[in-house]
């Protein structure tokens, strides 16, 4: 596994143009959000999507998928976001939440069946620059972690037959974004607490 080292306070093109790279050909990668790290890949690709649920045992017709988003314009693209939704986004984003809204007919057929997607655009220079650098979002699961202080290398041994590269922007405090159901945006729902207080 290719590993870089970068951190969000200094970006490096050159690292971002390689983790853009590997999922565009479809590759799975390991990055960090303002959680946890993450396994990520490009969010419109059936076939990496595929492959990232079977190895997290995930079933997308049942359990919501994630995604990563540069911004609220990226994340209107994907989502259905009424106007009551909105101005929580805007108030709580970029944050450590995960923000369960209506699915938009864009998303691949992975998605097919399913009505609603998971949104996050983590208050990191990473993560949102690749979702920018892509052009679209990155399909995103975070990895468990114990404890604080994990040392994201050690992600490197761990993941090394699924993914093709790891970014590593130093070490995760392991406490998970906050969910927040808001399909109905009059009555959000916290689902999984977690960082994050919602405004």
């Amino acid at each position: 596994m290719k590993t870089l080292r970068m951190y969000p306070t200094s970006l490096n093109d050159r690292f971002l143009d390689d983790a853009v790279e590997a999922l565009r050909d479809g590759d799975i990668i390991i990055y960090p959000t303002d959680t946890l790290y993450a396994l990520g890949c490009n969010a419109l690709n059936n076939n990496a999507i595929e492959r990232l649920c079977k190895f997290k045992g995930v079933n997308p017709q049942k359990q919501t998928l994630s995604i990563v988003c540069d911004g609220l314009s990226m994340a209107s693209e994907y989502a259905r976001i009424d106007n009551e939704a909105f101005r929580i986004l805007r108030t709580n984003l970029p944050g450590p939440f995960t923000f369960i809204l209506p699915a938009a007919t864009t998303l691949p057929k992975v998605f097919k069946g399913r009505r609603t997607v998971g949104v996050r655009v983590p208050d990191n220079t990473i993560a949102r620059a690749i979702a920018e650098r892509l052009g679209n979002p990155v399909l995103s699961t975070s990895i468990a972690q114990e404890g604080d202080g994990v040392d994201p290398m050690t992600f490197a041994f761990e993941y090394d037959d699924v993914a093709s590269l790891l970014i590593d922007g130093g070490e995760s405090d392991g406490i998970p974004s906050t969910v927040i159901d808001i399909t109905d945006s009059r009555s959000p729902e916290i689902i999984r607490e977690g960082k994050g207080e919602l405004e």
